[in-house]
């Protein structure tokens, strides 16, 4: 027998509608009584003659925050050319000295004794101490210390002289911290390999004892070493390339990928007979260079094979058109250009082409790789480097790659050098590693927010003899974190939904809220493989037209709204928005700065005025806390003022005790106002803990509030013991309190609804499950309403549920003579499902606690579809083009290592690995062992095979997902599903004053097979090859970088290689031995 009768659905909607309507009173009732809504709103009314609402002028805001952020960077400018003048000065005046014998502090020595208590050869004791502004790590802020590669001879002449001379910096980088105590890390990275930092730290090797950073692998240093370029690789692939040779060749190129920045344009082409593109998508023409497509190239060149005949001049003819037509369109670089050959030989000069190509003017650079043991076209590389200004090198082994390979740079940056142009660079977002507090920083900080940018400048020899070489010393720079740039922007005056956002003169994405440059792998979080190559576009999708974009790009100023679908409680519940934008450049640096105001509340700012004495007195209540992360006043400039939290520097800036600290007057201004007004509800909670003759009911844990000034008030009505929601609103609970990045998600749910009717939703915190009800307060003015906060209260889902199946039930002795089916209703009997759903379709409440949190449509896809075909739901899509899938034809690596980590990780060491034991092998003459079972899958585990990384790769990728918004004029809906044998009825309800609906279904009916579950899973969204193609190689607007430096009439370009590739001493390669041989016994 059905309960829910076809017959007697308007009885029982009748029944269900007077359950909802008694729930919603007391429920209003009980979350009101101990949220206090009302005393604050009475108060907030009180204030209303003496209050004033400001509308705030986005382009006014714009200007003042671009305003800051220009001085900020530019103080970290001024630092980088101090170092440059110095380096520069230091080289001029020193005679190189091939006997010099110099210790320095070799930050992997430092404070290492051996048994006998004696300090390690250029070790020694270097005083090290915790410092909070360097993320708490040992540091010593009087002294650098060195770090060199492991594969870098740390007692070669060329760099001790180069050590020697940078120690002049020392005292540099000690004056410009003192000038400006922002500064973080500043750094110089010599030519000759080695990296000076200040302050010193200790250099953790990896567990082999392994340095394989090398500074000159950076981003910060390629872009400052050279202009932007356009380059071709030309590989060799005819049969006589097999084996090591190939090895060879393909570490090559990738080492030359790891060379190009998002400046730059590519492209590979492999020859034999014929040419073949690597990716025949970039057909007849260049790529940007992102991390994006430079790891794409990795994968296809791992998949080339050797065969056929080598007949290069069909390739170099097709390199030449291209570098030619990208030139005439005015696309790519439009600064250097250059073609790379790598093979193991040339048979002839090529004369004829770079005379129909090239010659006179020697446009395109060509700079020949010869690869393997075999100099017999050795001379014919070497003529066309040198007749085409480019420069030729000789690689025998993997150990040979990285020095050859930065020798093109050296190259490309001569005119730079020679005409002394010291062009200040800035790099895109990147995440280093470095630094071990990094992998902390992960949980605890907003992701795009761990993101930093770095400025740097190339340093040169001005000695006149060698002016024509235009020799390049190193590169000097320092960090910034980007969270210091955005906290120039204070969080308050942006509202709940507001934020502001940096972009490259590319387009890609420096600093935004949505950027998600992390993923979860198990229980890892990892750097994304393009994280740092997000386009705008990506991220603020709802601009279909790229009007944004293209504005910013360009350098422009301006503004314009915008009708977006955001969402907030991670992608989960949808919010329709409209954003004012308002954007401008920074001027001397590549980045455009952009800011996002929400029409209405989002640009109503409370101003209200009380004395400091009462406002101090409120502001130092127990109960009352204000956002750690935001600035109310500087405590980096004075590093006296670090050890104060932001609420002991707001009070002593208050009270006359720091009158030296920088504080924001009209922050401080709105949060003595706002303790002021939000004093009588600390009143109140505690009146209702004392007075209440019954107690505060069981499960009512939690009162809070919060204003925009990011005062906080919370009330523990539960001690810790019995608290069912322990980590709500304790410090590591990020998504419910004030931080740098947002405002709580109770308070901008709460801003989104009618003031003064409650929201209510569950929040399932790893197993822990409970309810917040969270409301807006409002002041009007002048025939405006600001926000002025959210109130709320937590509770435990036993004090709903007690409440609730309490009402949902008629009386045991209901008359039931005419009523056919079970009677009395009752959402306690098994023949009724009852829920409680919010907005969003997740359920609040229901007899089975672990549905609770869950989507709706999930647990039952029947009912659900119904709703979405009613219009009680509807549907919206969101796009998420930061995802990471599963996706075995998916052509992306996995790999950035030499962005993401200056130790490049286990890559590094077996890069390293495998260039000795090959060196060994060609020595000793045991080449024919490489093909052993042993190498060639120690080849594999260097040179991940395609086939493992489409295996285990998560990969980017594009996704659409659904999310769903109730639509309140829909106030009931009742239906009867045909499931096969049965037939489903339900009833859903709206409950007035409130955005939940209360949903009974009938139990003994099973639709799961002809409704499967509805799920907010994400889709990936798959592209024909033909869009993927097009979406490769799109090149959308961007602003190239203003300075280039291609030529100059005095370069020297008869210096152009031909010295035998150096090899590792003695001592190195037998310290490599020993490394190779733990790891055959390891693996």
């Amino acid at each position: 027998m059905c309960p829910l009768m076809p017959g007697k659905t308007t009885a029982t909607l009748r029944i269900v509608q007077q359950w909802a309507s008694v729930f919603s009173v007391q429920l209003r009732e009980i979350v009101t009584k101990y949220s206090g809504s009302q005393v604050l709103q009475k108060k907030l009314k009180d204030v209303e003659p003496i209050v004033k609402i400001v509308e705030l002028d986005g382009n006014d805001l714009v200007k003042e925050y671009s305003d800051e952020i220009e001085r900020m960077l530019g103080s970290k400018m001024k630092s980088a050319k101090r170092l440059a003048e110095s380096a520069e000065d230091a080289d001029l005046y020193h005679d190189f000295n091939a006997s010099l014998q110099f210790d320095y502090y070799n930050s992997m020595k430092i404070n290492t004794v051996d048994e006998d208590g004696n300090y390690a050869d250029l070790g020694g004791e270097f005083p090290l101490e915790e410092n909070e502004h360097f993320n708490n790590l040992l540091v010593n802020t009087l002294q650098s210390d060195i770090q060199v590669p492991t594969n870098v001879y740390n007692k070669d002449p060329n760099i001790l002289n180069a050590i020697y001379n940078s120690e002049a910096l020392n005292d540099v980088f000690i004056g410009n911290f003192q000038k400006d105590p922002t500064l973080t890390w500043q750094f110089f990275g010599s030519s000759t390999g080695f990296f000076r930092i200040y302050p010193g730290i200790k250099w953790t090797p990896d567990s082999n004892g392994v340095a394989a950073f090398d500074c000159r692998n950076r981003n910060w240093y390629i872009q400052a070493a050279t202009s932007p370029k356009d380059i071709i690789i030309m590989v060799d692939i005819s049969g006589s390339m097999k084996g090591l040779k190939m090895t060879i060749a393909k570490h090559t190129i990738n080492t030359i990928l790891d060379t190009l920045g998002e400046n730059d344009f590519v492209n590979v082409i492999a020859y034999t007979d014929y040419v073949r593109y690597v990716e025949p998508c970039f057909k007849g023409t260049l790529v940007q260079a992102d991390l994006d497509n430079r790891e794409h190239f990795k994968v296809l060149v791992e998949e080339l094979h050797v065969k056929g005949e080598a007949k290069i001049t069909y390739a170099m003819k097709e390199a030449f058109k291209i570098l030619n037509e990208v030139r005439l369109k005015g696309q790519g670089s439009m600064c250097n250009q250059a073609i790379m050959l790598i093979t193991d030989g040339a048979m002839e000069d090529f004369q004829s082409v770079f005379e129909e190509f090239n010659w006179p003017e020697r446009r395109v650079r060509v700079f020949t790789y010869l690869i393997g043991r075999e100099m017999t076209f050795a001379q014919n590389c070497k003529w066309i480097a040198c007749n085409n200004k480019g420069y030729y090198t000789h690689i025998n082994t993997l150990a040979d790659v990285q020095e050859n390979v930065m020798e093109y740079l050296h190259v490309l940056s001569r005119p730079m050098v020679i005409n002394h142009d010291h062009d200040i660079i800035w790099t895109e977002a990147y995440m280093d590693t470095v630094l071990p507090s990094t992998k902390e920083l992960f949980n605890t900080k907003a992701q795009s927010l761990l993101l930093m940018t770095s400025v740097a400048m190339p340093v040169f020899s001005k000695k006149k003899e060698t002016l024509s070489h235009g020799i390049l010393l190193g590169v000097v720079g320092t960090d910034i974190p980007l969270m210091e740039v955005v906290r120039l922007a204070p969080r308050y005056m942006l509202g709940a939904h507001g934020y502001t956002f940096l972009i490259t003169n590319n387009g890609y994405i420096l600093a935004h809220p949505d950027l998600r440059p992390l993923y979860k792998d198990g229980k890892k979080l990892k750097p994304k493989p393009n994280y740092n190559s997000v386009d705008l576009s990506e991220v603020e999708w709802e601009d279909t037209e790229e009007t944004l974009r293209t504005a910013m790009v360009k350098g422009e100023t301006g503004s314009m709204s915008l009708s977006v679908r955001a969402s907030v409680d991670k992608g989960k519940r949808p919010l329709y928005l409209v954003n004012d934008y308002y954007y401008t450049n920074i001027d001397e640096t590549p980045f455009s700065f952009g800011m996002a105001l929400t029409k209405g509340h989002g640009q109503l700012v409370i101003m209200g005025t009380v004395s400091v004495e009462e406002g101090l007195h409120d502001l130092t209540s127990p109960d009352l806390t204000i956002a750690s992360e935001w600035t109310y006043c500087e405590l980096d400039i004075d590093p006296d003022h670090r050890k104060y939290t932001q609420m002991q520097a707001a009070v002593r800036y208050l009270n006359g005790k720091e009158p030296d600290l920088e504080c924001d007057e009209v922050l401080l201004q709105q949060t003595l106002f706002d303790a002021v007004v939000t004093a009588p509800l600390e009143a109140y909670w505690n009146a209702l803990m004392l007075n209440d003759g019954d107690g505060v009911e069981l499960g009512m844990e939690t009162a809070f509030l919060g204003t925009r000034s990011g005062l906080m008030r919370i009330m523990r009505y539960a001690g810790t013991e019995t608290r069912v929601a322990k980590r709500f609103l304790t410090a590591t609970d990020k998504d419910n309190l004030f931080t740098i990045d947002h405002f709580p998600l109770w308070y901008r749910l709460a801003v989104e609804n009618t003031p003064g009717r409650f929201y209510y939703y569950p929040i399932n915190d790893k197993g822990v499950k409970y309810v917040i009800a969270t409301t807006a307060v409002t002041v009007t003015s002048e025939g405006k309403t600001a926000m002025a906060g959210a109130v709320g209260v937590q509770m435990s889902l036993g004090l709903l549920e007690k409440r609730f199946w309490s009402i949902a039930k008629q009386p045991s002795d209901t008359d039931c003579s005419t009523i056919e089916g079970v009677c009395p209703l009752s959402c306690e009997s098994a023949d009724l499902n009852c829920f409680l759903v919010d907005n969003n379709g997740f359920i609040v409440l229901s007899k089975e606690r672990n549905e609770v949190g869950r989507f709706f449509g999930e647990v039952d896809g029947s009912v659900m579809a119904s709703l979405i075909k009613m219009g009680m739901y509807k549907k919206v899509s969101l796009f998420d083009y930061q995802a990471m899938c599963r996706n075995s034809h998916h052509h992306h690596s996995n790999s950035a290592r030499p962005l993401l980590s200056p130790f490049y990780t286990a890559s590094a060491l077996l890069r390293w690995f495998f260039s000795n034991v090959l060196m060994f092998l060609l020595d000793l003459n045991l080449w024919p062992l490489w093909h052993s079972d042993y190498f060639v899958d120690a080849k594999a585990g260097y040179h991940t095979s395609h086939k493992q990384k489409r295996v285990e790769a998560w990969q980017p990728c594009d996704t659409a997902y659904p999310g769903f918004m109730y639509d309140a004029s829909i106030r009931e809906a009742n239906s009867l599903i045909k499931c096969g044998r049965c037939q489903k009825m339900f009833v859903v309800q709206q409950v007035p004053d409130s955005n939940l609906v209360l949903a009974v279904t009938q139990a003994d009916c099973d639709c799961s097979r002809q409704y499967p579950p509805i799920l907010l899973e994400a889709k990936e969204i798959k592209y024909n090859a033909t869009v993927k193609c097009n979406r490769m190689k799109s090149q959308k607007v961007r602003r190239r970088p203003e300075s280039c430096h291609a030529y100059h009439p005095k370069e020297d370009a008869k210096d152009c290689g031909g010295a035998s590739a150096i090899s590792p001493s003695l001592r190195l390669f037998s310290s490599s031995l020993v490394v190779s041989l733990v790891l055959c016994l390891w693996r």
